[in-house]
């Protein structure tokens, strides 16, 4: 009588355990990807508000925009000002598992923390810096809506910081406020991004005569710009005060950096102008405004046009320098037209609001 070989248990076995440690090793990686954190943070759309309604401010509702000393008008719509939240910091990173979510988002970006802090810097002096940038916004974008409304405005930009080491190092002074620098004056309109233009303009190979109000006398000093990343600049730090003929007060808690600018000016001409500059439409922007009325490049574009979409806009006014991160990011239903100045913004808006041809409009295109 035959008698079959007993089978061999050892494989079976061994692909068993082999299973299961590589379930284990799963269940390892998982958490990995759950708990531990990366060396990245997350924007995404942040809280949208309507430069022609209220927030809250200090605990209390108020006006984003209140005039006083002119008349103002009726307005109806809104003119959304978008922000981008920024989940994590330094100390408290996302998780991998949040990265990789983030990453397969069209609304939300992942990038490395120093994008948002800076080695060396503080949580704390980001916040500053961004109130600061929220602040001079805030000057230029009044500034703007009266300089386009025809309103000559008295600038004055005064030297707040001198760089050690920099091409203005015991020539300019702090407290030196600029009258002009080759002739371009900046007592009229002018401002930090009118300064960098008129320097760019100049190039680091020779001085540029800078004329200042120093001790109640002009002093003409030279200056010669040096290069930093491919930027002629003086090496000074300056602040800028405007003299308004009517009081214009902007109000935003805890929101900071410079891209409400266009937005908040847009605002101020709707409420100063008779109609409804945006046709009662909910139209959304973003973009950082100088007082001549240059309209300027923002992150987090992407964010902002998800945003926008979510708070019921049909319409996105967009800085033309930032229409390559726009075009295939557009979300359905959202008009984006491309703007370079206020004027350009203001004409899109009357456009839409007397239902005209927006197809003349510039958009951001490929390339």
């Amino acid at each position: 009588m035959f008698t079959p070989p007993a089978r061999p248990v050892e494989q079976p076995r061994r692909r068993a355990a082999l299973g299961w440690w590589l379930l284990v090793v799963a269940l390892v990686a998982g958490l990995a990807l759950t708990f531990l954190p990366s060396p990245y943070l997350i924007e995404q759309p942040g809280p949208v508000f309507d430069t022609l309604g209220s927030a809250d401010y200090e605990g209390e509702s108020e006006p984003l925009i209140t005039v006083e000393g002119a008349e103002t008008y009726p307005t109806a719509g809104s003119l959304d000002l978008l922000t981008v939240s920024v989940r994590g910091d330094v100390a408290n990173r996302p998780s991998w598992l949040d990265v990789v979510q983030a990453w397969f988002s069209p609304s939300r970006a992942v990038v490395p923390v120093e994008a948002i802090y800076p080695s060396g810097v503080s949580n704390e002096q980001v916040d500053e810096q961004n109130a600061v940038d929220m602040q001079n916004s805030q000057k230029s974008a009044v500034a703007a809506a009266l300089v386009h409304e025809g309103y000559q405005v008295p600038s004055t930009v005064t030297v707040s910081q001198v760089s050690d080491d920099g091409p203005s190092a015991g020539v300019l002074r702090e407290g030196d406020v600029v009258v002009s620098v080759d002739g371009v004056d900046l007592t009229t309109n002018g401002d930090v991004d009118a300064l960098r233009a008129v320097v760019a303009d100049h190039g680091a190979d020779g001085p540029a005569d800078v004329v200042v109000e120093r001790d109640g006398q002009r002093v003409t000093e030279q200056v010669t710009p040096q290069e930093v990343q491919g930027t002629p600049l003086l090496g000074v730090g300056v602040s800028v005060d405007y003299e308004f003929p009517f009081d214009v007060t902007l109000r935003l808690d805890k929101v900071g950096g410079p891209s409400a600018g266009m937005m908040f000016a847009l605002g101020i001409i709707d409420k100063t102008t008779p109609g409804e500059l945006n046709g009662g439409e909910t139209v959304a922007g973003t973009g950082t405004i100088t007082a001549s009325g240059t309209v300027g490049p923002i992150g987090g574009i992407r964010q902002k046009l998800y945003g926008a979409r979510d708070a019921g806009a049909s319409v996105f006014l967009a800085p033309a320098s930032n229409c390559d991160e726009v075009v295939g990011h557009v979300p359905s239903g959202l008009d984006v037209y491309a703007v370079a100045t206020l004027d350009d913004a203001v004409t899109a808006l009357e456009t839409v609001a007397d239902g005209g041809d927006t197809a003349s409009l510039p958009t951001c295109t490929a390339g």
